[in-house]
């Protein structure tokens, strides 16, 4: 007897346990309901506040690429250096190759008297100018040559070289200037130079032909 009044009582609590399950998840789908309807009342309300929209249109977006710096290529300017110093010698002798005048001019072979006729009396601007006052041996004879090097890539055809009159140096003789003279004439950019007009440098000047861009 006492058997089945558990038994009686567990049913009664199953019932009721399953009952509450109900009722809990039917609250639950009621809230459900209720906030799904609030939502769309809202989405309506806004919709009929703001009326009919439309999507914007993808624009195409420019790609800007940053400019990089070039690379600087110090290992070809060494490489460059070396092949200056050792391409330009100080052993020269330039006197076999001036003419005699009072400028000592030089010209390269094939080229008539003429040119350093005309180099002299300015018939080609100068467009460029290289000033050597107060360098040491060494430094003079590698700016000369890159000087040269980088005319001749500019397609420029006359420049000046300024080595000085010597007055600050011993003796006041000017030192450069014979040397100057020996380096242009064993660089192949150099066709040809003469001394500088009073107006362009006089004694402290050299006027440089180059050859023409090929």
């Amino acid at each position: 007897m006492n058997a089945k009044i558990r038994s009686l009582q567990d049913l009664s609590a199953l019932k009721q346990s399953l009952a509450d399950a109900a009722a809990l998840a039917a609250q639950r789908d009621a809230h459900s309901r209720e906030r799904s309807a609030r939502d769309k009342r809202e989405r309506d309300l806004f919709a009929h506040t703001v009326g009919p929209v439309a999507p914007l249109r993808q624009r195409a977006r420019a790609v800007i690429e940053r400019a990089r710096a070039s690379p600087v290529p110090r290992q070809r300017e060494r490489d460059e250096a070396a092949v200056l110093r050792e391409a330009i010698s100080d052993e020269f002798d330039v006197e076999t190759l001036l003419e005699t005048d009072d400028a000592l001019s030089y010209r390269r072979r094939g080229i008539g008297p003429e040119v350093v006729r005309k180099l002299r009396r300015g018939v080609w601007a100068i467009q460029g100018q290289l000033d050597l006052h107060g360098l040491r041996r060494d430094e003079a004879r590698e700016r000369l040559g890159a000087f040269l090097r980088d005319a001749d890539r500019h397609g420029l055809r006359c420049v000046r070289v300024i080595h000085g009159k010597g007055h600050g140096s011993p003796g006041r003789e000017p030192v450069l200037k014979a040397k100057v003279k020996s380096w242009l004439a064993q660089k192949s950019e150099v066709i040809a130079f003469t001394q500088a007009r009073a107006a362009d440098g006089g004694h402290g000047a050299l006027l440089v032909l180059l050859r023409p861009a090929p």
